[in-house]
């Protein structure tokens, strides 16, 4: 007798998303239901993600930096990095303002009287800066501040080559402490179907069909700029840098995508976007430093948002941009995207910033701010898409660079 085949991860993901849609429509109107009985299940699931991702992230960059054996291999991959990072919110945040204009004139224009809303304080570059260097060992653990557990991980990465660059068993106690949270990570990620159901049902018995009325047409336009950018943009990449098939690429980048749209959350996809990067046939030392440094600072879905949102706010105002402040658009969004890293609610900080480069009002966030979390879902997917073509483009760049000595 066969043995019954498997259900992939993706396709009971994308079951528990469909159902968790289904089930939280038949809920609109008992929203009190589904936060209080539904959404609890969901956080917990969420809490066990954030509880590994902190140690996973901590000793697989380490494990990654000590597999590497060169200090200055690890600088010409995060430099690689960055560039590629800041390179594509670019182009996101220029597809964002492209579309945004091109369907301006469907746009609903929205009573922009009586708007209130108070922006958070804009963080500092500097103060980003001097932020990333930890003070505490403990505290960035306590805080989940990825950028100082990075910097962590990096400096203790580099101590241990320093120190025995070529004796293997120093190096033993770290690779198996990854080794026992990747499986602790596996074992929590068995449950991401019974997470994404409990996530995604409260959303939508919360927010329900009406909430969409007037916004419809600015969620499409952001949604295709989502779209548009994983397809043109990440395919030209994977494609012309990597070699790879884009079809492959986003085939094997479903469950992460599924996941990343349900909890938009991109430090609680690691885990899943580490498996998919994997079976993607990045090397395991290159994304286990890409996708988390990718999954704090790279916000190309984000930027998209940035664009979309601007042009709507303009236009509810009856404000025209100019192409100078469009520029200036393009440059706030894409420097901010770094700037803002590690920011709570750092897409609304982006946007306040970006608003205020160009003189719009930022009360006018406001106008968004009812729907944020249904942005929030597809930016998201974008963004943790984008740490993998990147983990895949310099894990083949790598390759290159090897074969020619």
């Amino acid at each position: 007798m066969n043995e019954k085949k498997k259900m992939s991860l993706a396709v009971q993901i994308f079951i528990a998303l469909v159902f968790g849609i289904i089930v939280g429509i038949a809920l609109t109107g008992h929203a009190s239901v589904a936060e209080t009985y539904i959404r609890p299940f969901g956080t917990i699931f969420l809490n066990l993600i954030k509880w590994i991702v902190t140690p996973l992230v901590f000793f697989s960059i380490m494990a990654g930096v000590i597999s590497m054996r060169d200090i200055r291999k690890v600088g010409a991959i995060g430099v690689r990095t960055i560039v590629y990072y800041l390179c594509t919110t670019a182009f996101a945040i220029t597809i964002g303002l492209v579309l945004a204009n091109a369907f301006k004139g469907f746009f609903p224009v929205l009573q922009t009287t009586d708007l209130v809303y108070e922006a958070a304080e804009p963080v500092h570059f500097m103060d980003t800066l001097v932020g990333i260097f930890p003070s505490n060992f403990v505290d960035p653990f306590v805080k989940a501040n990825m950028l100082q557990i990075i910097v962590a991980s990096l400096i203790i990465g580099f101590a241990i080559l320093l120190i025995t660059p070529e004796q293997d068993s120093e190096f033993t106690m770290v690779t198996m402490l990854n080794d026992v949270f990747m499986k602790a990570m596996e074992m929590i990620v068995k449950l991401s179907p019974i997470g994404v159901f409990c996530l995604i049902c409260p959303v939508v018995a919360t927010n329900g069909p009406s909430v969409l009325g007037s916004l419809a047409k600015v969620l499409l336009v952001a949604y295709l700029g989502y779209i548009l950018h994983a397809v043109i943009v990440y395919s030209f990449t994977v494609s012309t840098f990597a070699g790879m098939s884009p079809v492959t690429f986003f085939k094997n980048m479903i469950p992460a995508i599924l996941f990343a749209f349900s909890s938009a959350s991109s430090v609680g996809t690691l885990p899943i976007n580490l498996e998919c990067a994997e079976k993607l046939g990045a090397d395991k030392d290159v994304s286990s430093f890409v996708l988390p440094l990718g999954a704090t600072i790279n916000m190309d879905g984000t930027a998209i948002y940035q664009g979309v949102c601007s042009i709507f706010i303009a236009s509810c105002f009856g404000i025209s941009l100019t192409f100078p402040q469009m520029l200036t658009i393009v440059l706030t969004a894409t420097l901010a995207s770094i700037g803002t890293a590690g920011v709570p609610g750092a897409g609304m900080v982006m946007l306040a910033m970006v608003l205020s480069s160009v003189g719009l009002p930022v009360e006018g966030i406001a106008l968004v701010a009812g729907v944020d979390r249904i942005f929030d879902m597809g930016r998201t997917a974008v963004n943790i898409t984008g740490d993998t073509s990147c983990a895949v483009i310099i894990s083949a760049m790598e390759r290159r660079r090897k074969s020619r000595k």
